[in-house]
């Protein structure tokens, strides 16, 4: 982007650059009607013009636009390029030779580069928007009426400019960055606006008490003329008035007295005179006392020197008294002089007086600015202020002016490398405090007494201090090498957000050890099979932790032995355990009789485990076992059921462990040679075990002891976290192991296996020492610098230092005092100042010159004026500085008065006395006195106690006074003390948040006369008090939990549950509730899952019974029968099953059968085994696949009997019949399980894992454990109880102060604020944040002015005078209706006299009184409302003005031509309004009605409303209607009244009104209603109808031209045709029919028809 450095003058055609913008229109068309011409004049094709004239150029020379500027440095060093050719002026491009070289543009020129940077340089400059123009209308006519105003336009100047030398630069340059703002811009000039007034004020009285005079009334301007608006009309009317004939001649005279002329000094000549006349005086008084007395010389001199001594001390007021003259002249009515002999007056005016030369304020050059305030530099508030002062030399006097400011300030910045930067405050915080619960306790919480076990989430606190924050100190505070901290300052010098000051924490709740049940007890084994001494042995039994602790003192010292050891003799670590029993072989290859069994054996350790065969080479392999193979015809018995379960653990005295096994009779021997059955007693057999003593032993631990640093372990100096903990040296644990005896208690540790024993000793870690740390103290607080009166109270400072870190492990403790104090030293006596007033000097008349020629100017007395010295002392009489004054002591006295030397004719009398006391009785007067002196007494007019009286009189104050209460009551105020708070923690209920209080209403004192006083005069301290109650807040209240429901399902995974119920609702914000399952009576549930064991309670059977035979063939002893066995509930144990229990335990599903058909074979017959479990179905279950069962052949038939029969079976295996599917099943999550001890914080949530038979029944794991299915659930999850945090408060804040200074509305507003949120079902924030209370009542005591007298001229009955007016206390009760009271001046005296805001009281000012006759101007209005330029109640933003106007007064018509011009004054303002003006018009009232103007807010005014839109006020018709029965219309023309019909003449006038014919129509009633002609009917009457049976309508079918109406000729037309319908239907319906024609074509019949349904319509 680029742009030319220079142009040339020329242009060439198609050049860019600035061009004058020609005008649009015909000035655009100019060039083409110039090229026209020249192509269309004679012989502008081929020949040259006549004349030798040159021929006319064909090729120009074309240009393309300049290119972007290049170069290679920004800046005006850049170059631009264009394209230049030759083209012919039909457009075609040409050779270049063709064109005028000396023509040619140059096609490269210097421009200036711009690149980014250059954005900072340049800028465009805005110029201000000029005047708006009124756009040139095409249509020159305006409209009649301005609704919005004149569409204008306005144009700005607009530069672009470089901004360090505010020097113009190209446009191009900031188009690069920003485009050229708009030049011009539509605006709107508003409609004129005439000038608009109020309406006129009444009429003045008349200006003469009798004879012909004038009166007047006058107007205001309420909106003046604006954007070319008419101007204002007069403001003033005026009319004769006649008062009663003048009995005395009109006096043509009045006596005129001018202004008072400047002050002035008298002549110097005259001074001298005056000087040495005093001096002889002097000399001549001396001479006759002829002092000589040395005191009463010393009595002189030293009045001499305070005289000297005030005059120096009152160098600050110059005070010169100087006199002032004025003119007297006589003037007639006219305004014209005459002599003062036509003003006939015994005294003449005063002509001069003394006055006090005016002095303006005097002040010293400026001091030196002083040093910045801020001595250092930051970046939020740069700048400091300086400030500089001046003293005043001269004071004023007698000037109007005040004197200039004393005092100038202005922003800096310190200057120099060496300024620092500012101090800035962080806020800093203490550690956390240790983790508290015990504040989220409900009211009713038992666990508040045992506060050290409690655990779960709680809340901890910590402490929020300022201090200085630089970057030394965060980075010292970081590394912990220094533990000194940075001291606190005020809280208020830090000004983030506050950090929180409590947060919710968790103190981990200790895992309770849970572990499993004991496992059997193992065979008799070596204490360490590694090492087989004697033969001593121990049988073990063992459990196993299932949960690790947590807490306490940690690892598993908490968890309960897990190894319990019983002596026994003959240990082996390793023997061999019989697997299976073989086949009963028999003996010698016989295929029956006796043989023996073998087992199947493996080798196993002392837990249990199958181990190597080789380390059973010791063990006593089991030999083989005795048997019988029966043969044909032997009896056959069962094989041995399996030994049932010791009947002991043990075996003592009284007990002896036993085991039985049983087998039964399958077949019964036969009587011809075969072995018999042996006994019952033989189908038993009884064996001892457990026959191990009833002793039982195992270690037993105590728990760990204090970690001891261990002084032999010292390489370990390295700090390392060990449970998150730092540490710092390594220690050790020791505790106590015993051996103990079950039951019996501690014995030898020999009796317990020593390589079992727990460990002793063990390494821990010692955490590191932690001293108590405590930042430095702060700065001492300031004593109070600036003095107080009466304050006699010990004032104190102090400083405070705050705990950091609190001592852990051992370290340091705090024992150093956090606060100090001091008292301050005392405070400087409070300095008050006071102006004293020195002896007024002699009275100074106006020179003997000047007054020579006034009576009495011989005698020198007369009015004078005389100053005084006053100086400034401290309240102890010493001196001080004239300054200290101004500031402290209140106004300065009067300097100067005025005063009267009295002449031989004045009567002369002492000051008034003082009033004497009042005796206190209402209606009781005081009085005062003077008494005339000197000469005066014997002058009979100084004796008139009329005009001089000698006392007077004054009523007492009567001081009856009555108090009312004022106002509302306060909030209920608890009083103030708090509870002592507990381990450091403020809860809740620390500060007394309810209970009594007191709650006031202000108190009022009037006086009699309604005046309000303090409250004290009414012995009342201000307040009623009356006592309250803070309802305290109560918390839902519930039940303990109930005792755990029993698990809902005996075998696999349930659920039980416990509950709580809701006993009291909370009230009075208390805590609130938990959800409570309102449906089953507002009670709150926990749920969790529960595991009962399967196999907990198992079925036991007993061997088959023989089989009873039912039909009994005694020879054989065989055949069918029935078999019974015993099936008992018994619970399952490691050991086995050990007691009955009842069968409800046990699943009766699951319940084996206890009698069962049986065959009994004969002796001959084949005899089989029981049959064998059903074989295992495989998976998945189908009918495709099978199970059997199998039996064994035991004794083979004889000759005769029957064979062995095919003992297999074989079932299909059906799904959820014989073979089922198993999965697991994962049970729902319980409710969040928290430990005992916790209130909320982290918890658990577990869920249990089920294995579930394909037909829903739950059954042990071992189903789905067999299968290895696989798990993929987590069991345990953590979960979150929101904890109940209750609303914490801060303190109240102390009292505000009094929102009203006085009056009976102040309130005292104190406030607290949430310093932690309630959470969960904490107790929630309270609504009261704020309390307020009245304060004392005060009463509004202010100075305020009287009204301003007439005004007066002293001795003359016009022109400059004085009025005057008073200043008076006042009180009030602070309220807007209240008007004031005026009370005596004394209860103003400490309020300073500032009236409106003015500190000077304007008591008494100039005024001109109009001679009569003269033309004068009255006092300016009062500024009218602010009122802004609107269109439909919008602003147009020409902001608002306010206006004030003067009404010229006439009091003589022949005067009329020396009248002012009336005035007018406007102002800006900004709180605006828009008005609307609207024509409001009265009732018509004959033929006027009053119409006016009315802006919107009421008020009537004249101009404002459009004229074009005035309604009339007359309508009058011309000429009258005098036609009898004839009035004027709102149309202004005549008509008649109701009941006449108009009759007009040719010319369109009313001519006459002649009566209608009235037409009875009748109603449904009236039965014969025939119509009659009526009587004619007066409008103006109601129309009498008594029966009500008709209404009368008139018919008026002439209009009041005298025409025929138009509905007159349509009613004629509609009767017309009428009657030509009524004829038609008769000639129809007389017409005969025609005949039908016989022969009908068919294909007519529908058109016929149709034809004749149109005839019968």
């Amino acid at each position: 982007m680029g742009l030319p450095a220079r142009r040339s003058a020329s242009h060439s055609p198609g050049a860019p650059g600035p061009r004058p913008r020609p005008r649009r229109g015909v000035l655009q068309l100019l060039p083409l009607l110039l090229l026209l011409l020249l192509l269309l004049r004679p012989g502008a094709c081929g020949a040259a013009a006549p004349g030798g004239a040159e021929a006319p150029t064909l090729y120009l020379w074309k240009t393309g636009p300049w290119g972007r500027c290049m170069g290679d440095e920004c800046g005006p060093g850049g170059i631009q390029t264009r394209a230049v050719w030759c083209a012919h002026v039909e457009g075609w491009t040409t050779l270049h030779t063709n064109c005028k070289q000396a023509e040619r543009p140059s096609n490269q020129q210097n421009c200036f580069k711009v690149c980014d940077w250059h954005k900072e340089l340049y800028d465009w400059r805005l110029g201000p928007w000029n005047q708006c123009q009124p756009v040139i209308s095409k249509s020159l006519e305006k409209p009649p009426e301005c609704i919005k105003g004149e569409e204008g336009i306005q144009v700005r100047e607009i530069t672009c400019i470089q901004k360090e030398k505010d020097i113009p630069a190209e446009d191009i340059i900031c188009e690069y960055f920003e485009p050229k703002p708009l030049l011009e811009q539509a605006c709107l000039i508003p409609c004129q606006q005439d000038c608009i007034v109020s309406e006129f004020s009444a009429w003045s009285e008349c200006s003469k008490t009798c004879g012909s005079g004038l009166q007047h009334r006058t107007r205001h301007v309420v909106a003046p003329p604006q954007f070319g608006g008419s101007g204002c009309p007069n403001l003033t009317e005026f009319q004769v008035c006649q008062s009663s004939p003048c009995e005395d001649e009109e006096s043509m005279y009045s006596l005129h007295v001018g202004p008072w002329s400047s002050c002035s000094m008298p002549h110097s000549r005259q001074v001298r005179q005056a000087r040495r006349r005093g001096k002889n005086k002097e000399r001549e008084k001396d001479r006759g006392k002829g002092v000589k007395d040395p005191e009463a010389r010393e009595l002189i001199k030293k009045k001499r020197n305070r005289n000297r001594q005030n005059r120096q001390e009152n160098k600050y007021w110059d005070i010169q008294i100087g006199y002032q003259t004025r003119e007297v002249m006589c003037t007639n009515k006219t305004g014209k002089a005459a002599d003062l002999s036509f003003c006939r007056q015994e005294k003449l005016p005063m002509t001069f007086q003394s006055c006090v030369i005016t002095k303006e304020c005097q002040v010293s050059e400026w001091s030196e600015w002083s040093p910045c305030s801020k001595t250092c530099h930051d970046m939020t508030s740069p700048r400091g202020t300086r400030v500089r002062t001046r003293i005043i030399r001269q004071f004023p006097i007698g000037s109007e002016k005040e004197c200039p400011e004393l005092e100038e300030k202005e922003p800096c910045v310190s200057q120099g490398d060496a300024v620092a930067p500012c101090a800035t405050y962080g806020w800093r915080t203490t550690e956390w405090a240790e983790c508290r619960v015990d504040p989220l306790l409900s009211q009713q919480d038992k666990r508040r007494g045992n506060q050290t076990a409690l655990c779960g989430g709680g809340v901890q606190t910590r402490e929020v201090y300022c201090v200085q924050a630089n970057e030394n100190l965060l980075s010292h505070l970081n590394t912990h090498k220094d533990k000194e901290a940075s001291k606190p300052v005020d809280l208020k010098s830090c000004t983030g957000p506050v950090p929180n000051t409590t947060q919710l924490c968790h103190i981990p709740c200790p895992i309770e050890c849970e572990v499993s049940p004991w496992s059997a007890w193992g065979p008799c084994t070596y204490e360490n099979c590694n090492d087989q001494q004697g033969k001593k042995g121990f049988k073990l039994r063992k459990r196993r932790i299932t949960n690790e602790p947590t807490g306490g003192s940690g690892g598993t010292g908490n968890c309960p032995h897990l190894l319990e050891a019983i002596p026994c003799e003959e240990p082996s670590c390793y023997e061999w355990k019989a697997v299976r029993l073989g086949d009963c072989e028999p003996d010698n290859g016989k295929e029956c009789g006796p043989g023996s069994q073998v087992q199947e054996v493996v080798c196993i350790n002392s837990d249990g485990e199958e181990v190597d065969r080789q380390l059973c080479r010791d063990a006593i392999f089991p030999i083989p076992v005795a048997c019988y193979a029966p043969c044909p015809k032997d009896c056959v018995l069962s094989t041995w059921s399996a030994w049932s379960s010791c009947s002991h653990t043990c075996s003592g005295k009284t007990t002896e462990g036993k085991q039985i096994r049983a087998r039964s009779i399958l077949a019964y021997a036969g009587d011809e040679g075969g072995a018999h059955c042996p006994n019952t007693s033989a189908l038993q057999e009884v064996r001892s075990c457990n026959e191990h003593p009833c002793t039982v032993y195992h270690w037993q631990t105590g728990p760990w002891g204090q970690c001891i640093e261990d002084t032999s372990v010292s390489s370990f100096n390295t700090t390392t976290t060990w449970n998150g903990e730092a540490s710092c040296s390594v220690g050790m644990q020791t505790r106590k192991v015993i051996c103990v005896r079950v039951n019996v208690g501690q014995v030898g540790p020999k009796k317990c296996p020593e390589s079992l024993r727990p460990e002793t000793v063990r390494p821990c870690l010692l955490p590191c020492r932690k001293d108590c740390i405590v930042t430095p103290y702060s700065d001492w607080t300031s004593c109070p610098n600036s003095c107080k009166e009466g304050d006699s109270g010990v004032r104190k400072q102090s400083r405070h230092r705050v705990i950091i870190q609190q001592p852990a492990n051992g370290g340091r403790d705090c024992t150093d005092p956090l606060y100090e104090e001091k008292v301050c030293e005392a405070p400087q006596v409070c300095q008050s100042y006071r102006w004293k007033t020195h002896k007024w000097r002699r009275c100074q008349l106006v020179p003997w010159s000047v007054r020579q020629d006034s009576p009495g100017a011989q005698e020198g007395c007369g009015p004078g004026r005389q100053a005084r010295a006053i100086t400034c002392r401290k309240q102890d009489g010493g001196q001080a500085g004239i300054h200290e004054c101004l500031w402290y002591a209140g106004p300065v006295p009067a300097l100067t008065q005025a005063c009267q030397i009295p002449c031989q004719d004045d009567c002369q009398f002492t000051s008034w006395s003082k009033f004497s006391s009042c005796n206190g009785d209402c209606g009781a007067v005081r009085t005062r006195k003077r008494t005339i002196v000197g000469k005066s007494k014997k002058k009979e007019k100084c004796k008139n106690s009329h005009l001089y009286p000698l006392i007077e009189t004054q009523y007492c104050p009567c001081d009856k006074y009555n108090a009312q209460p004022v106002g509302n009551w306060s909030d209920c105020i608890l009083p103030e003390g708090k509870v002592e708070v507990l381990l450091g923690v403020k809860t809740q209920g620390d500060t007394k948040e309810c209970g009594q209080g007191y709650r006031y209403q202000a108190m009022a004192c009037y006086d009699q006369n309604g005046r309000l006083v303090e409250t004290s005069r009414c012995n009342s301290h201000g307040y009623i008090e009356e006592a309250c109650i803070i309802p305290c807040p109560s918390d839902c209240k519930l039940s303990e939990w109930s005792n755990w429901s029993r698990c809902s399902k005996s075998c696999g995974s349930g659920v039980k549950v416990r509950s709580k119920w809701l006993r009291e609702k909370p009230y009075n914000g208390g805590r609130p509730c938990p959800k409570l399952d309102h449906v089953n009576q507002a009670q709150v549930y926990e749920v969790v899952p529960c595991h009962s064991d399967c196999n907990q309670y198992i079925w036991v059977t007993e061997p088959w019974s023989i089989c009873k035979v039912t039909f009994v063939n005694m020879r054989d002893n065989c055949g069918e029968g029935v078999q019974t066995r015993k099936v008992r509930c018994m619970q399952n144990t490691a050991d086995g099953p050990s007691d009955h229990v009842e069968d409800y335990f046990c699943d009766p599903e699951e319940m084996p059968l206890g009698s069962r058909e049986c065959k009994l074979p004969c002796p001959e017959d084949c005899v089989i085994s029981e049959w064998s479990p059903w074989t295992r179905c495989t998976l998945p279950c189908s009918q495709s696949s099978f199970r059997q069962r199998s039996a064994d052949p035991i004794r083979q038939p004889a000759d005769e009997g029957r064979a062995c029969p095919n003992a297999v079976e074989k079932e299909p295996c059906n799904l959820n019949k014989n073979c089922f599917h198993y999965d697991y099943n994962v049970t729902d999550w319980s409710t969040c399980q928290l430990s005992e001890k916790a209130v909320c914080g982290n918890g658990i949530k577990t869920r249990m894992l089920d294995c579930v038979r394909s037909d829903g029944k739950s059954v042990d794991l071992k189903y789905c454990e067999e299968l290895g299915l696989e798990k993929t659930w987590q069991m345990n999850t953590s979960c979150m109880v929101e904890c109940p945090v209750n609303c914490q408060l801060s303190d109240w804040s102390p009292w505000s102060e009094c929102s009203q200074t006085c009056g009976l509305t102040g309130k005292m507003i104190r406030r607290r604020t949430v310093t932690q949120p309630f959470q969960g079902d904490g107790r929630p924030c309270p609504a009261l944040m704020e309390q307020s209370k009245p304060c004392p009542v005060k009463p509004c005591y202010q100075w305020q002015y009287g009204q301003w007298s007439l005004c007066q001229v002293q001795d003359a009955q016009c022109g400059e005078g004085t009025r005057t007016r008073n200043i008076s206390c006042v009180v009030s009760d602070g309220s807007t209706d209240d008007f004031n009271k005026v009370v005596d001046e004394e209860f103003c005296t400490d309020i300073e006299p500032i009236i409106d805001g003015n500190k000077k009281m304007v008591l008494e000012e100039a005024c001109t009184k109009p001679c009569p006759g003269d033309c004068y101007l009255n006092d300016w209005s009062s500024w009218s409302l602010c009122q802004l330029t609107c269109v439909n109640g919008e602003d147009l933003g020409f902001g608002g003005i306010q206006v004030r106007s003067r009404a010229v007064i006439i009091q003589e018509l022949e005067n009329q031509h020396l009248c002012p011009e009336q005035m007018l004054e406007t102002k800006s303002c900004n709180d605006g309004q828009c008005y609307e003006y609207k024509w409001m018009a009265s009732a018509w009232k004959g033929s006027s009605r009053t119409v006016w103007c009315q802006r919107s807010d009421g008020i009537n005014v004249t101009g404002g409303c459009l004229v074009v839109r005035q309604p009339d006020a007359d309508r009058s018709c011309n000429p009258p209607c005098s036609q009898p029965h004839s009035y004027c219309s709102e149309m202004r023309t005549c008509s008649c009244e109701e009941g006449y019909t108009e009759v007009m003449s040719s010319n369109g006038t009313l001519e006459q009104c002649t009566l209608i014919p009235v037409v009875v129509i009748p109603t449904v009633e009236d039965k014969r209603g025939d119509v009659k002609t009526s009587r004619a009917v007066h409008p103006t009457q109601s129309s009498s109808n008594p029966t009500g049976r008709g209404r009368t309508w008139f018919l008026q079918p002439f209009g009041p031209d005298g025409r025929l109406k138009t509905w007159v000729y349509g009613v004629a037309a509609g009767a017309f045709v009428l009657l030509i319908f009524i004829v038609s239907m008769i000639y129809l319906a007389c017409k005969k029919p025609k005949k039908p024609q016989r022969r009908q074509n068919n294909r007519l019949k529908p058109l016929t028809l149709a034809y004749d349904g149109d005839a019968d319509m």
